[in-house]
């Protein structure tokens, strides 16, 4: 019997989320900086740091998404939830648009008109945020998601996975030219191939893995390395190793997802205390969101690393020395601000709710809340939603 997960978040899934969120801030360093190897360039110690960095922090995307899976999965799905992360993500767009035409920063209504307005007010249909438009509309899905877990046996979720992970995973891992089907990761398809691996997970366990995660996170990003640098090699000699030196890096590779599991076990093996500090991770996990709608805004995220460059780096001085300082102070400051800036909002967020919810569109949020709640026992506890 999978158990129905407690109400109180799990505080070393809520520190993965924390530690996944912090890698994202580091691969979008990485890549502003422009610290990874290049096959136009040649190597150098910064560039094979950055790209070893990259390798490991490539699977904080399928693992942000494991995790929505992996727990969600146990929990009934929400409308004011959904309500809730889309107003998340307006309130971002919105805030940091005023914030930068009141300080004189271009912005992408000033420069693109009506065009770059639609940007702010339909962050999901223009993908403002890629990742938010992929998580937002997965999240629409998890009730039929959830259904089609909780009614298929081991066996047919095993072909019905399988046959996705081929598809969409294994094939393209082995190809040495690009698919016009193949997005790299980047699209809804591949999220939900990744939640239904992590309901998978939740519901059957993956024995083989349970007590060898870290060993998996890290043979997997190390295998990735190493293949980026053998293309590398290769690509000087012949053009037509160029594509698939770009292939370790895409998130639907297979590598990429098996370094995420990997790592989601291995944080499942860690045991935080009861107390102070794991109340503070679950509230930091929980605002850690925030940190991503910050620093990828559309008006922010060629910004902010040049500015921050222009303060800590003004000579433009290289390095591994540089190179690491420059990443630390970014990582810093950038999780920082997120983390403040998504407290306020959970303020603000807070305080409207409870005027909100006492109106009539309100009350009728949580009336379609409670028809979609799981039913209830005699004794008023939840219902097991989930049997092997």
């Amino acid at each position: 019997m999978w158990m129905v997960a407690e109400h109180k978040r799990m505080a070393n899934y809520e520190l993965l989320r924390i530690v996944a969120m912090i890698m994202v801030v580091i691969l979008h360093f990485l890549s502003r900086s422009d610290n990874l190897i290049n096959l136009d360039l040649p190597l150098n110690g910064v560039r094979i740091l950055g790209t070893l960095l990259e390798t490991f922090c490539l699977v904080a995307v399928n693992t942000y998404v494991l995790l929505s899976g992996y727990l969600g999965i146990r929990s009934s799905f929400k409308v004011s939830r959904a309500v809730g992360l889309l107003c998340q993500i307006w309130f971002y767009t919105f805030f940091i648009f005023f914030i930068c035409s009141a300080m004189g920063i271009t912005t992408a209504a000033s420069t693109r008109g009506i065009y770059g307005l639609t940007e702010y007010l339909f962050p999901i249909e223009t993908e403002h945020y890629w990742f938010a438009t992929s998580y937002f509309m997965l999240y629409l899905l998890t009730p039929v998601l959830g259904l089609a877990v909780k009614n298929m046996t081991k066996k047919q979720m095993q072909i019905t996975l399988g046959g996705l992970l081929i598809l969409f995973s294994v094939i393209k891992s082995i190809s040495p030219v690009a698919f016009a089907f193949d997005r790299y990761g980047y699209d809804l398809p591949w999220f939900i191939c990744v939640y239904l691996t992590a309901a998978y997970l939740g519901r059957f366990g993956f024995p083989l893995m349970e007590k060898r995660g870290w060993l998996f996170y890290a043979g997997s990003c190390l295998g990735g390395f190493i293949i980026n640098l053998s293309m590398w090699f290769l690509s000087q000699k012949w053009d037509s190793f160029r594509y698939y030196f770009t292939v370790p890096f895409h998130y639907n590779f297979i590598l990429c997802l098996s370094g995420a599991v990997g790592l989601l076990y291995g944080f499942s093996q860690i045991r935080i205390k009861e107390g102070t500090l794991a109340e503070i991770i679950r509230r930091l996990g929980s605002l850690s969101f925030g940190v991503y709608l910050f620093h990828e805004h559309i008006d922010l995220r060629y910004l902010w690393y040049d500015s921050i460059k222009a303060v800590i780096n003004p000579q433009g001085k290289g390095g591994i020395l540089y190179f690491l300082r420059e990443l630390i102070f970014c990582v810093l400051l950038l999780f920082t601000a997120g983390i403040v800036i998504d407290w306020i909002r959970s303020r603000i967020f807070a305080l409207v709710g409870k005027i909100f919810y006492n109106t009539k569109p309100g009350r009728r949020l949580k009336e379609m809340d409670l028809c979609l709640r799981p039913n209830l026992r005699a004794d008023g506890s939840m219902e097991d939603l989930y049997e092997k």
